[in-house]
């Protein structure tokens, strides 16, 4: 009998590239959904969907009996609904995990971020860590994945080159390595079949921030044209920003402002490369 595994933030990025690779190895998989429409697309998947609301614990009872390993992917980058990081990140991933404590799941394995610990003074890393505490505290087993970055993340880059000019953080030679969301779920997957705690994963290339933009360029068809922020005025934009904005605009911007000051570079997964992305995504508007 194959393994029964539930997929929670099925219906996001990340979360459909792992339903699919997790089918695909005939797995046994179930996924969460908020709507009868994103359950019809899961079920499309090859995945069995189950309608819950996350957020609240009763509408998880009993979801996970005769499941072994739980996946999270859930989390908010941009808040809607009135919901907030401490909402999702935190408190739903935590109704998940008191929910397969109850129904003896094996293994919960979770995404956070590569360097989370060193970002977690940030409103979004921050609420991801707290729940990590919990997984870390919990008597079943877990494997917290912590990836460089998603290609989804940088679309920007696209955006900025289509409009004639990109914006660099400092020097523009801040090292990356990002993931495909195939490549990740991959990962992902892989994961399953170790002991392992901590899984950090980045993309099969490094790359600074100026070749990202180059690539970009390169992709949409333009000369590049660059311009830089000193770094020194994205360290007061960061410390200020949440003082003047609601966590919805500061949060995103804050954690990829203090990212910028560390090297992201993970051991390298994957085959998928950041200018075929970009070059897929520019053709296809």
């Amino acid at each position: 009998m194959a393994i029964r595994i539930c997929v929670a933030g099925a219906t996001g990025y990340l979360g459909q590239h792992v339903v699919a690779e997790l089918v695909n190895r005939e797995y046994d998989v179930h996924a969460l959904a908020r709507s009868t429409a994103k359950a019809a697309h899961l079920e499309e998947l090859g995945a069995h969907p189950h309608l819950v609301e996350v957020t609240q614990p009763e509408t998880l009872q009993g979801v996970l009996d005769g499941v072994e390993i739980v996946v999270s992917s859930l989390g908010i980058t941009r808040q809607r609904d009135g919901l907030r990081f401490e909402d999702v990140d935190f408190q739903a991933n935590l109704n998940l995990l008191r929910e397969a404590e109850r129904a003896g799941v094996r293994r919960f394995v979770y995404v956070s971020v590569f360097r989370g610990q060193e970002l977690r003074h940030t409103a979004l890393v921050g609420a991801k860590e707290r729940f990590v505490d919990a997984l870390i505290e919990s008597p079943i087993e877990h494997c917290v994945i912590r990836p460089t970055g998603f290609f989804s993340d940088l679309e920007e880059f696209l955006q900025m080159a289509r409009r004639g000019r990109a914006w660099l953080i400092g020097d523009g030679q801040q090292e990356l390595n990002p993931i495909h969301g195939a490549d990740l779920a991959a990962a992902i997957a892989d994961s399953l079949e170790t002991n392992a705690e901590i899984v950090d994963v980045g993309g099969p290339e490094t790359l600074t921030t100026q070749r990202m933009a180059e690539l970009a360029f390169e992709a949409v068809g333009g000369s590049p044209k660059l311009s830089r922020v000193p770094q020194w005025l994205c360290n007061t934009v960061e410390t200020g920003l949440p003082l003047v904005t609601p966590q919805s605009i500061s949060g995103p911007i804050q954690m990829f402002l203090a990212a910028s000051r560390l090297p992201m570079v993970a051991p390298a997964y994957g085959e998928r490369r950041l200018g075929e992305f970009f070059a897929e995504h520019a053709a296809a508007g």
